[in-house]
């Protein structure tokens, strides 16, 4: 399994409470669910579109130490919202955000790319119905496309309530946000994350979030 750093730290930084339910939207090949199984949470479902990238999740589920809590759905989220009962303390999302960007060659990574199958109207439509009362939405965003999710999550009742801006040094704007939304209204928490503070040395911070994570560090992923 390819594991990306700047998604695992992302995962990383999730807030998962040990006994929770969790769903993990566009899950590709399943990083994201793993890390959130990692963490404690009770029950994680991972619902992707792409066929052979559910398999592939499937897969490293099974391989997995925490297989028993990890499940796998080839669906989009939108049909799955329609038909599932279920209810979620926390839904996390890498989304496809390339969408003012010219298409990926490749079909798979076309996919995964972009919001040709899941625009962000859809995407908030299906948490507002998955989302348990109290739950959360944990998502990446590219800056550029913050304020107008934001918008329209608060049409659902689904409010800002931190935004962890990240770059990779010091010296770098910062370029996408880790989001967390809730159906609790007030004023968000702001804060910059740095990934590196040299060439391939991360920062304190970073480190603190991936020890658990990558080999490296000796975690368990």
């Amino acid at each position: 399994m390819k594991v990306c750093t700047d998604a695992t730290l992302f995962g990383a930084m999730a807030p998962v409470k040990g006994g929770e339910r969790v769903l993990d939207i566009g899950a590709g090949t399943g990083l994201l669910a793993l890390i959130a199984a990692q963490l404690g949470a009770a029950e994680v479902t991972a619902v992707e579109l792409d066929e052979a990238a559910c398999r592939e999740a499937a897969e490293n589920f099974k391989d997995s130490p925490w297989g028993d809590r990890l499940r796998a759905v080839p669906q989009a989220v939108q049909d799955y919202a329609r038909t599932t009962v279920d209810r979620f303390d926390l839904i996390i999302s890498n989304p496809p955000f390339f969408e003012n960007h010219s298409k990926a060659f490749s079909f798979h990574r076309n996919r995964a790319r972009h919001t040709d199958e899941l625009s962000f109207g859809d995407l908030i439509e299906a948490v507002d119905g998955l989302l348990a009362d109290g739950g959360i939405l944990y998502l990446l965003l590219p800056l550029h496309a913050v304020a107008g999710f934001t918008d329209q999550s608060r049409e659902v009742g689904l409010c800002l309530m931190r935004q962890r801006d990240i770059r990779g040094y010091a010296h770098n704007p910062p370029k996408v946000a880790a989001l967390t939304f809730a159906r609790t209204a007030g004023p968000p928490e702001m804060d910059l994350l740095t990934i590196y503070r040299a060439k391939g040395i991360y920062s304190p911070e970073s480190e603190a979030y991936l020890s658990e994570f990558l080999l490296r560090f000796g975690g368990r992923s």
